[in-house]
Parts: structure tokens; sequence; C-alpha cells
């Protein structure tokens, strides 16, 4: 579906687990399977967080469908909601559409875009720093942002190629389970726009991430003319010599 600002015309489905490497997936598998937006994610704490999705009803339907089945593989305990018609006031005041997208959109099209994603999240924050310090020296990937979730839950995000992204998850899940509690994990090879979209990305990192954008204008400064030596210098004409002609000798009587 078209990327929108506007949803008030679109159904509205809810889909919460309780892991953010969960819920990631949880969207990543609603996307793929119908024709819907996510708008983003909802974290109210305790370690709950909900993916918004919007769309026309049957789309809807069958994508929260597709989630809960997700979410029950993940062994996730999680709450479903769909609204085919959500009253205009709700858009105003409740994060579910407009709102969500206004944020979603200050991360698009960054030069990570097309990189897997990989999610690594533990109980207390120690073991979140250890295991990303872990990954990042495992392979060559990218810290680009970590997230809370209330509970003592800490996700690491990363961003890589889909090898790379596997081998560093490796090490940090070993690196968490050394230091603490490893909650879950979550690999996902090809992110599609919206799911990449609704990432968070680390303040640091937003501006060095963004493309060159086109057109530049660029001032040029107005450059005088160099005089070369010599050019001043007068030129001095030369006379050609004056053309001979031939006489003939005078005939003999």
């Amino acid at each position: 579906m078209e990327r929108r600002d506007d949803f008030t015309d679109l159904a509205l489905g809810l889909v919460s687990a309780q892991s953010f490497p969960a819920i990631v997936g949880i969207a990543d598998h609603m996307l793929k399977s119908s024709d819907v937006l996510l708008v983003g994610y909802e974290k109210i704490g305790g370690g709950h967080c909900t993916a918004i999705v919007r769309g026309r009803i049957a789309d809807v339907r069958l994508a929260v469908e597709e989630g809960a089945e997700r979410a029950q593989q993940f062994g996730q305990e999680l709450s479903t909601l769909v609204i085919p018609r959500p009253d205009p006031n709700l858009e105003k005041i409740l994060p579910i559409g407009s709102l969500l997208a206004q944020i979603a959109s200050k991360h698009r099209g960054h030069r990570l875009s097309s990189h897997a994603v990989g999610l690594l999240e533990t109980r207390g924050f120690p073991a979140m720093v250890g295991a990303a310090d872990a990954m990042l020296k495992a392979a060559d990937v990218m810290l680009t942002a970590y997230e809370t979730i209330g509970a003592g839950l800490c996700t690491a995000i990363i961003r890589g190629t889909a090898s790379n992204t596997a081998i560093a998850l490796e090490a940090g899940m070993a690196e968490a389970d050394r230091i603490g509690e490893l909650h879950a994990v979550m690999l996902v090879p090809r992110p599609l726009e919206d799911l990449d979209q609704s990432l968070p990305l680390a303040p640091a990192l937003q501006r060095e991430l963004q493309p060159l954008r086109l057109p530049l204008t660029l001032q040029q400064k107005e450059t005088e003319p160099l005089a070369l030596q010599g050019a001043a210098q007068e030129s001095v004409a030369v006379e050609a010599p004056a053309e001979t002609v031939p006489v003939e000798p005078p005939a003999n009587p």
C-alpha cells in the first residue's frame, strides 16, 4: 500500500506482545502477509508493546490474524483488536495514525535501509551493553539504537548484511547469557520500508546516515581574470624589406 500521512479513512489493527524483538518480528510478518501500513509501535511499560497497522478492513483482519499466529509461535501472550472505522476523535488523541507517522518520517531513507536488522533483548542494562559490544567485535555490523520497554527489558538494534548480522547475534547471545538474562532475539533479513521507518535510530546517527539530497545549491565565487606577465608589453612592428626588382642588362648594338 502506498505510504500516506492521513489514516482517517482506514481500518485499525492492533497486536500486542511482551517483547520488542517479538513485536518487530510480528510486524514484519503482518506487512509481508497483507497489504497494510505499519504506522509504528506503542510502548506502555511493563514489557508491553503494540504494533499498529492501518489499511482496508479485509487486509487489516488478515494481517492481525497472521500476526496473532506468529505471536503464538514466539510463545507470546498477546491481545489483538480490529476497528473497521475508528472514530475521528481517536485519531486526534491516540498515537494510532498521523502522530506516529510524523515520528517515523524522520527516519526515512537513510543509507542502512537495505540492510538486515538484528535485535537482541536482555533483562538488565549491563547484559545488553555487553552483548552489543560482543556483536560489534564479532562481525561488520553497526549499532543503530537501543530500546527499553519496561520490566528491565532492553533491546540492542544492529544493522548489517544478513550473514554478518547472524554472526553478530550469535556472539551477543553468548555474552548476554554470561552476564545476565537473554530474553529474546530476532533477525529480519529483508525489512520492508514501513518496518525500517518504524525502528528507532539514535540521534547521533540520524544526520550522519541521511543520503545526499540533490539538487545542491552551490555558490561559486567570482574570480578575476589573471594578468599574464608581459601581456601588457607593446608589440613592435617589423617592416618587411622592400621588394627587389631585377634589372635587365642593355642589349648590344
